[in-house]
């Protein structure tokens, strides 16, 4: 089963950003990953005039977009974080990295930069396993919970898998 794991935050809070850059990371050390971004606002939208957008627009249940090196499919139906989680699962991925979600009840790092997204720790179900935010926030570091500086990308790289071998996501 492939391990996964969310990042919660508000809007610029430095979330895809962080994200890319543990991509990148992982991907240098040979580690597949996979990324799943919740659209809570529907602002993702094919490109303006492409052909995928017109079949889109014209009312097709499913497009797919094929090339030499990947494919894009789009479906016009909503699944859940859970369902996707098995759809991404059987693709032979090491990691998978959730980012938004934040009404799941799975492990999620919250991330912040500035005191008012810091209550981003409050309004998770249940507490994150780390924060990332910068030094200067620490004042909103937990006892149990790690801090990361959003620049220790090796650090927190380490901490994730490490978190997901030890637990059941």
């Amino acid at each position: 089963m492939t391990g996964f794991i969310g990042f919660a935050g508000y809007s610029d809070s430095g979330k895809t950003t962080l994200i890319s850059r543990l991509v990148r990371h992982y991907q240098e050390q040979g580690i597949r990953t996979g990324v799943i971004k919740h659209d809570a606002h529907g602002h993702y939208k094919e490109a303006v005039g492409s052909d995928s957008s017109q079949y889109i627009q014209a009312g097709a249940a499913a497009a797919v977009v094929v090339s030499p090196e990947s494919h894009i499919v789009y479906h016009r139906e909503s699944k859940s974080l859970e369902q996707m989680l098995d759809d991404l699962q059987s693709d032979e991925l090491d990691l998978i990295l959730v980012e938004g979600f934040k009404k799941g009840n799975h492990d999620q790092i919250a991330l912040f930069r500035s005191p008012e997204q810091a209550d981003i720790i409050k309004q998770l179900p249940k507490p994150p396993v780390a924060i990332i935010a910068p030094e200067q926030l620490s004042v909103y570091r937990s006892a149990n919970i790690p801090f990361f500086d959003p620049e220790d990308i090796v650090l927190i790289a380490e901490f994730i898998l490490l978190h997901i071998k030890n637990s059941d996501c």
